[in-house]
């Protein structure tokens, strides 16, 4: 069996894996990234990319929005790639009570977040699709992140200071001698490669998926999972969140993010099996669309694009098995004073927002442990894409097509934008990615396929949903030299089908129709059922009848193998 040493292994690739990954690299210490799937590819890229400015935790959880400002301020400064400082606002409508103002003034003050009440003539001038009926506003300076940008430029960072990370790597147990852990057990789910990792300090960084972690090790950790529902609108119908002023409740929020707006988020708990095979159900997209349609009335004459979901991990701590002990803040454990188990370490609970504030807290953990002195910077030094103000011309590209790249790469954009039309050609026009941009993705940012591919490029995240451009990916790939023609065409069936998933929940109107019509090109004529292995899917789905919410039958599915 292969065996890999280093000093750190850390379980988990979402923000705060990779959070830790770069802190643990900038201090000097060797580490080891292992993710099952892919970059942000669970909780991270699961949720609706808001900057909090904390004025949402204001009133409820004073401690969080205090971190949340702070981190704000820290973000918006080292990552302003992934950044887009739109501005907030919470807003009282009709059915609100107005007294709610004040307290939320007051615990604003309080946590030290600059919140601003403004005239509702102000506000709609600031943002003129927010409900006309509104009866008062407060600007905050909440902003949106881009949470699979944020990320991949932390690993980045870290591969460029010696880190390294496996992804499509599922650990399957821990190496462990008597009271002491000294790596992990784990396989390549593409080549089926058992291998292990010898390490000092194992962190278990996996969020709600880190109690089947710590069941390798016996421990009694127990998530309880908060499923949370979110609906993405086909065009971006807001510059600014919109927030209702009130405590915390379902579809509550708007955000506007790169060309789209989304609303959410329902809540609602969870058997912890189910954490693999979430589904956004019929009542979850009436309950977003009625309070959307509140918060912004322009939404009931807006195609609905997609809808997903993510799961909170929060976690019951101090042996409590019936959840009334849940943290929603911050966990950090360390299994050596807690449980006697040493070179074993947990970090969870947390949001996307405070991932860095995680990473600082596990790293410091790990390297008191090491014998590492070394302080950390992750708050003074900008991210990859975020360093260099000045813009990097691109000859013979558009205004728009350069900008959208410059948005999404920073200065990093250096190493793809090039005077050649072939590298300058446009395969994504939704998101207006050109053919450079995706040879740069496959060659330095550890992606091998379509789905990959478009957590790192936003390729396939438009309108058409890929409709028009995946088969162009698909052939990049080929020429890129990472899949021969079988394996392409897998690859583009398998993103199209994982596209569906999210589009099934509101086929309905044009949605129906334009799925019905990719259906029809890439079954239909390219015929691609033909060329992929039919023994990889599962039994076909049909879409809901817009009336009954029924499944239809007498529809033909878009893509055979979907589950809903």
């Amino acid at each position: 069996m292969k065996r890999i040493t280093t000093q750190v292994v850390i379980i988990g690739g979402g923000a705060t894996g990779a959070g830790i990954m770069r802190d643990c690299a900038l201090r000097g210490i060797d580490c080891i990234l292992l993710e099952r799937d892919d970059i942000a590819a669970g909780t991270t890229g699961r949720n609706h990319g808001l900057l909090h400015s904390g004025a949402r935790y204001a009133v409820t959880d004073p401690e969080s929005a205090r971190e949340c400002i702070q981190e704000n301020r820290i973000l918006k400064r080292i990552a302003s790639h992934c950044v887009e400082e739109t501005g907030g606002l919470f807003v009282t409508l009709p059915e609100d009570d107005i007294n709610f103002q004040n307290t939320f003034m007051n615990a604003c003050a309080l946590a030290g977040i600059d919140a601003r009440q403004m005239d509702p003539s102000d506000a709609l001038r600031l943002e003129p699709n927010v409900n006309p009926a509104l009866i008062g506003a407060i600007q905050v300076p909440d902003g949106t992140v881009d949470p699979f940008r944020l990320a991949a430029a932390n690993v980045l960072d870290a591969k460029e200071h010696g880190a390294r990370i496996f992804t499509h790597s599922k650990v399957l147990g821990l190496l462990r001698t008597q009271d002491r852990v000294h790596g992990v057990k784990a396989i390549n789910t593409r080549t089926g490669e058992a291998f292990e990792v010898e390490c000092q300090e194992v962190i278990n960084a996996a969020g709600i998926w880190g109690q089947q972690i710590c069941e390798y090790a016996d421990l009694g950790i127990r998530m309880f999972p908060a499923k949370g529902s979110l609906l993405i609108m086909d065009y971006r119908i807001n510059q600014m969140v919109l927030n209702r002023a009130r405590k915390p409740a379902d579809a509550d929020i708007l955000v506007p993010g790169d060309t789209i707006s989304l609303i959410g988020t329902t809540s609602s708990r969870i058997d912890y099996h189910k954490i693999d095979q979430l589904t956004v159900d019929p009542d979850e997209v009436e309950v977003l669309l009625r309070e959307g349609i509140k918060l912004a009335p322009i939404m009931a004459r807006t195609r609905l694009l997609r809808a997903y979901a993510g799961v909170r991990p929060l976690v019951a701590v101090d042996g409590d098995e019936t959840g009334r002990n849940i943290s929603r803040g911050i966990v950090l454990l360390d299994h050596s004073d807690r449980d006697g188990l040493k070179g074993f370490n947990t970090i969870t609970g947390g949001k996307l927002m405070t991932y860095r504030l995680m990473a600082e807290w596990a790293t410091d953990l790990i390297a008191k442990k090491l014998g590492n002195t070394k302080p950390c910077r992750t708050a003074e030094l900008s991210l990859p894409g975020s360093r260099d103000p000045e813009k990097v011309s691109a000859p013979g590209l558009s205004v728009p097509v350069e900008g959208s790249a410059q948005y999404r790469h920073g200065e990093r954009v250096i190493a793809f934008f090039r005077d050649n039309p072939k590298a300058n050609a446009l395969i994504c026009e939704c998101e207006m990615v050109t053919a450079g941009e995706i040879e740069y993705a496959l060659r330095e940012l550890d992606v091998d396929n379509l789905i990959d591919l478009r957590r790192r490029t936003r390729l396939g995240m438009g309108p058409c949903q890929g409709e028009l451009c995946a088969y162009r990916a698909a052939g990049l790939m080929q020429e890129y030299g990472k899949a021969d023609g079988r394996q392409a065409c897998v690859r583009l069936r398998q993103f199209l089908e994982e596209r569906y998933k999210g589009t099934r929940p509101v086929l309905w109107g044009d949605a129906l129709r334009e799925a019905e019509f990719t259906y029809w090109i890439y079954e239909g004529l390219f015929g691609l059922g033909e060329w992929t292995a039919p023994h990889l899917v599962a039994e076909p789905p049909f879409p809901l009848d817009p009336v009954t919410k029924t499944e239809d039958h007498s529809q033909a599915p878009l893509a055979q193998g979907v589950q809903s």
